[in-house]
């Protein structure tokens, strides 16, 4: 019989816990988050916030996301990644396994650029007007 734990006792390194309370590693780090925490801790947490993290989310404007989804667009491989502030709004995704010829062709008179380390293992595709 498999040893596996509840899904309520999994334990979720810092990363993940940070990405459940929607908030940066660091941030999790510096207010005493372990490196595991049970599952159902952290739906503790985020349900009776302490003060740093109540503040934390009053504080939020809700302009720039703490995590994004990055989504392959060929084979719908996904990661959670801290977005950056040189990202532009990508058009595409892609994932290091497939080429840009596995993407759409740009539209007449619009020109594609491509934007490398996004994420782990992605790169970003944008298509703008040619002007």
């Amino acid at each position: 019989m498999p040893n596996n734990p509840s899904p309520a006792n999994r334990p979720l390194n810092r990363r993940q816990v940070s990405q459940a309370l929607n908030i940066p590693p660091e941030m999790a780090a510096r207010n005493g988050i372990p490196p595991r925490m049970k599952e159902s801790e952290v739906a503790e947490l985020d349900a009776n916030p302490p003060a740093w993290l109540a503040q934390s989310r009053a504080n939020s404007t809700g302009k720039r996301p703490v995590w994004v989804e990055l989504r392959c667009y060929v084979c719908d491989f996904h990661e959670l990644a801290r977005p950056k502030k040189w990202w532009p709004e990508f058009s595409f995704v892609l994932c290091d396994f497939h080429r840009n010829d596995e993407l759409p062709l740009p539209q007449a008179g619009w020109r594609r650029s491509e934007f490398e380390g996004v994420g782990s293992r992605f790169r970003g595709i944008v298509d703008t007007v040619d002007p």
